[in-house]
């Protein structure tokens, strides 16, 4: 005797059902896309078709739209208690964790580890629930990544009329075109002398000045010959064509002047080493050429005087404080921000939007890319606390093991190229942030300025050149460099910064 009949309820309450009605557990067969519950009256024995659980390449980051699998952490037929690691995912921004978010057994690995432009909502893997029969599965075969999006159509080759093209054939068959230039063209026509009649001289076959002189003085000698009849136009049986229209005393077209330089071929195949770039060289690539294009960059420049915060900084050592001097920038930054809210906005693309807290994203270069982890709440940190932030996160961004969290979003960017002897550059910004401000290092510069009784000397100063590139849809020349005097006067005064 056999029942068989469709269920729709959660997997524990179909569990409980079916371990009450037969007196114990049930063994789970798993089978791809079948939901009914099949039941024998044999040996209080029953059978249970479930769905395996699907595991889908996941969106990690808002400007992910592929993933490679870098390593599996569980292997097949392993046990998974939800929250577990199940494997590795290189994002367009770090290396991220995928976690589980059910118990279960880990049945099938259907992407290999290594695996490389993974598209979002692809089948990676494939679980079961606890005592189920995972070496039975089998994987789908209509589960497949959702399609991209359509192409825009491009427009259709505009078609030349047949008239118009049978003009333009006709044209330059039965009238050579002679290049002329400005001073010629005047010539011949004043003289109403037919250009065909001399041979130009001039470089790349232009008709020059001295060519005209020579064909008005061969007329005003009465040595000027009758003018060499032009080649009759082929006859054809093609659409009639229509006189041109009198465009004024010049019978001669503007000159077709040719590029002075063509554009170069590409390399032979042999002749370059293939790079391959990574996914997040690709995405950097790609918001990089976004944000150049898009964003209409400013530029402001200022020297801030670093003496107060590296006479501070000596103290602090003293102590066993290691704070850097990147550490008192992104406080300013943070402690700016915090007196210029207007400053703190970013643009979505329809208009500014002022953002709730200060967060700063610094620029931290790895091995896969240039990555932004973020000091969230920066303005109500201290030096100290900023200062191991910073270490920790550029640790983890280094080793690819930043959260999505702890690298989206960010309301202010710096990058610092200080340590590197670079004096000063522009950076570019990170959409949809304003602003970012770009660090050079520190530099000795003699400049007069008065002691404390007033007199002149030439003193010795630690300089350090800023530059803020920001997005003048929202911040303007005027705001961008009230921000940039308020910065340099916190920066040169630690004092304000608590």
């Amino acid at each position: 005797m056999a029942a068989s009949l469709r269920l729709g309820c959660s997997r524990p309450v179909l569990r409980y059902l079916l371990g009450s009605s037969v007196g114990r557990r049930p063994e789970a067969v798993v089978t791809s896309l079948n939901h009914s519950v099949g039941f024998r009256g044999f040996h209080g024995t029953a059978w249970l078709w479930v769905d395996p659980i699907k595991i889908l390449m996941p969106s990690l980051s808002p400007t992910m739209e592929e993933g490679n699998i870098v390593k599996w952490l569980k292997k097949e037929g392993e046990a998974v208690s939800a929250g577990d690691a199940l494997c590795e995912i290189e994002t367009d921004k770090a290396v991220v964790t995928l976690d589980s978010g059910e118990d279960g057994i880990l049945a099938k690995i259907v992407v290999e580890e290594g695996s490389k432009g993974i598209r979002l909502g692809s089948l990676i893997g494939l679980m079961v629930e606890e005592g189920a029969d995972w070496k039975q599965v089998e994987i789908p075969k209509d589960v497949g990544p959702p399609p991209r999006p359509a192409a825009p159509m491009s427009a259709p080759p505009i078609v030349e009329a047949a008239g118009v093209a049978s003009s333009r054939q006709t044209r330059s068959a039965g009238k050579p075109q002679i290049r002329l230039s400005p001073a010629a063209r005047n010539i011949l026509e004043k003289y109403e002398i037919d250009a065909s009649q001399g041979t130009p001289t001039g470089p790349r076959g232009i008709f020059t000045k001295e060519d005209a002189l020579k064909l008005v003085q061969l007329k005003t000698s009465g040595k000027f010959g009758e003018s060499r009849p032009s080649p009759a136009p082929p006859t054809t049986s093609a659409v009639p064509l229509t006189p041109p229209a009198a465009t004024g005393p010049s019978s001669y077209p503007r000159p077709m002047i040719p590029p002075v330089s063509t554009p170069g071929q590409p390399n032979a195949v042999g002749t370059f080493t293939e790079i391959p770039a990574s996914t997040v060289r690709r995405v950097i690539a790609k918001r990089l050429t976004e944000s150049k294009s898009t964003v209409p960059h400013a530029y402001a420049t200022a020297d801030c005087d670093l003496g107060a915060v590296l006479k501070i900084r000596k103290k602090l050592v003293k102590d066993d404080i290691k704070v850097s001097v990147n550490d008192f920038i992104i406080k300013a930054i943070a402690v700016t921000l915090k007196q210029m809210p207007n400053v703190n906005v970013s643009w979505d693309g329809q208009g500014p939007k002022q953002l709730p807290s200060i967060d700063i994203s610094v620029a931290v270069a790895t091995d896969r890319g240039l990555i932004t982890p973020i000091i969230k709440d920066a303005a109500a940190k201290g030096i100290q606390e900023i200062a191991a932030s910073v270490k920790a996160l550029a640790k983890k961004a280094r080793d690819g093991k930043l959260l999505p969290e702890e690298y989206q979003g960010g309301s202010f960017s710096v990058s610092n190229l200080g340590m590197f002897g670079i004096d000063e550059f522009r950076a570019v910004i990170n959409p949809p942030q304003s602003c970012i401000l770009a660090v050079g290092r520190s530099r000795s510069q003699l400049k007069l300025s008065e002691d404390g009784e007033g007199n002149t000397r030439l003193q010795e100063h630690q300089l350090m050149t800023v530059s803020m590139s920001s997005d003048s849809r929202v911040v303007d020349d005027e705001l961008a460099t009230k921000f940039l005097e308020c910065f340099k006067r916190n920066l040169e005064n630690p004092a304000l910064l608590y």
